[in-house]
């Protein structure tokens, strides 16, 4: 009877609160001695790379971090800061990675009000936290890494690693406990402090290792900036099964071609961008890689042509979807194997959709906000992804105004306009700000940006609304050429006249340097405000 099964209870020995640090714990067991960490010449194992997070957790203890406490971090992808994933969260610390390329006014204000309570930082950025606190008006103690940057001038990360080690297991007493807070881009107004919580982060590990997979073996390349959604979780996934993981602190393309020679490379993740510029890198190999190379890339959705070139260079390529406030990535755009009959073109359109749930997530929506119901399925009607799982975040710190707007209705509302395929796939059409409306037409900047790709000059390509009296607005496209390129505005226009029905084409083409974050998503409001848009 119903009042029978109430009456067993929760336990120490039935109920553990879910943490990520749990899977450094056993990798520490089970994958002692098998490789954890490669940079340049460090070689560490699971068993020393544990050891070396509990002291430094040690260090921080001893520092006065405890729980709560935001421990601020600048730093490149780099083991320090993969160290940092658990030795701050291990004693109840909350981890802020901050973008290494913005200003010192943002930081400042990042430091201020994620209320920080030590900062980290390479060597390499230390002028600009301090130029930060100046602008802040505020005094943080520092603690330096040395990598490859200038000698430190204080105190330093190695000295925290000579600390007596943090005992116990690490783990919160509640799930829930904040685990990191992660930074909006600040497109408009100030960035939101975006707050993760162990459980979360627990499950997009579990959810990524399942859905991608990365199983035993796994030799993991670092280039998804750990700023970003924690390196979108991974740092918190490759213990699960004792991978190891492999850094190059800067992502050139000879350096990341280097180490997957070196260090047999079976998983990577990284914006197009990267893809791009590893696909036509005068360093790639001959040859195909063999066996494929598994990759994960998100932000901007992938152009077809893109894809269609790094499948040629042996990359298995899976698009996935996300946002900061989900921890990264939450849909996958599974190969189906009726794909296998498709052409290259046809195959790599199919690759660039958006795709389906993972598994840590409630089913993707696609949803009219105005009439309160999902789209069709037709690939036709367009409407908002809206989210609901484990892996969306606790909420943005200290705004509760932004929390309410952003759950309302029991979905975490994205911003991105949609279709839905019958197959259940969703395909993004824009971000809604996006969203070009010509003449009543809705034209979607991502299909023409598809379509410019595929012209041989075009390096980069984005394209916004431009004012126009008699349309309201228009396309414009914004153009990288490849270097001795030498396509006209009246070439491309063209191009796109004779693949495109006409309100779609752009009327205009400005060829420029196009403005883009670290992570490779490009500033279209940067662009919409040389236009005066």
């Amino acid at each position: 009877m119903r009042e029978n099964f109430e009456a067993l209870e929760k336990c120490p020995a039935n109920y553990v609160p879910l943490s990520p640090i749990s899977f450094l714990n056993r990798a520490a067991e089970v994958f002692a001695e098998d490789t954890a960490i490669v940079h340049g010449d460090i070689r560490r194992s699971w068993a020393r790379a544990a050891l070396r997070i509990r002291r430094i957790a040690g260090g921080l203890q001893a520092k006065g971090i405890g729980l709560g406490d935001t421990v601020s971090v600048i730093a490149p992808n780099i083991p320090a800061l993969f160290e940092l994933h658990y030795a701050v969260p291990m004693i109840g610390g909350v981890l802020g990675a901050i973008n290494t390329r913005l200003e010192p006014e943002t930081i400042g204000y990042i430091f201020g009000h994620s209320d920080t309570k030590l900062v980290i930082v390479d060597t390499q950025f230390r002028e600009l936290v301090d130029a930060a606190m100046k602008d802040a008006g505020i005094s943080l103690d520092v603690i330096e890494i040395e990598d490859e940057g200038p000698a430190a001038s204080g105190p330093t990360y190695e000295d925290l690693a000579e600390a007596a080690p943090f005992e116990g297991d690490g783990l919160p007493e509640d799930e829930w406990q904040a685990i990191a807070i992660n930074y909006t881009s600040g497109t408009s107004g100030r960035p939101k402090g975006v707050v993760y919580h162990h459980r979360g982060a627990y499950l997009m590990a579990m959810g990524t290792a399942a859905a991608w997979p990365m199983g035993y073996g796994t030799s993991y390349l670092s280039i998804v900036p750990m700023f970003h959604c924690n390196g979108w979780c991974h740092p918190w996934t490759v213990p699960i099964n004792g991978g190891k993981y492999v850094f190059t602190r800067n992502p050139e393309p000879k350096r990341l071609f280097d180490a997957i020679a070196s260090e047999g490379i079976t998983h990577l993740g990284c914006a197009p961008i990267v893809l791009q510029m590893m696909a036509e890198s005068e360093h790639k190999p001959d040859t195909p890689f063999d066996p494929p190379i598994n990759a994960f890339t998100a932000g901007a959705p992938p152009p077809p042509a893109i894809l269609e070139k790094t499948k040629a260079m042996g990359m298995d390529v899976m698009h996935v979807y996300g946002l900061t406030e989900t921890y990264g990535h939450v849909t996958q755009c599974i190969p189906q194997t009726n794909w296998g009959s498709l052409d290259a073109a046809g195959e790599a359109e199919a690759r660039a959709r958006q795709g389906v749930a993972f598994p840590m997530m409630e089913p993707v929506e696609v949803v009219d906000r105005e009439a309160h119901a999902p789209v069709p399925r037709d690939a036709e009607a367009q409407g908002e992804i809206a989210l609901r799982g484990n892996t969306v975040m606790k909420g943005y710190y200290k705004n509760p105004e932004a929390t309410k707007e952003a759950f309302e209705g029991g979905k975490f509302w994205s911003g991105d306009a949609a279709v839905q395929h019958p197959d259940a796939y969703i395909k993004i059409k824009d971000r809604l700000k996006d969203v070009i409306i010509s003449g009543g037409e809705n034209v979607s900047s991502v299909e023409v940006e598809g379509m410019l790709y595929r012209h041989p000059d075009v390096q980069t390509a984005a394209v916004v609304a431009q004012p126009d009296e008699k349309w309201g607005e228009v396309p414009c496209a914004f153009i990288e050429l490849r270097e001795g390129a030498t396509a006209t505005e009246e070439d491309i226009m063209a191009f796109c006249k004779e693949r495109l029905a006409g309100f779609k084409a752009p009327k205009r083409v400005v060829f420029t340097e196009i403005p883009k974050t670290s992570t490779g998503k490009i500033q279209k409001f940067k662009l919409r405000d040389m236009l005066g848009a």
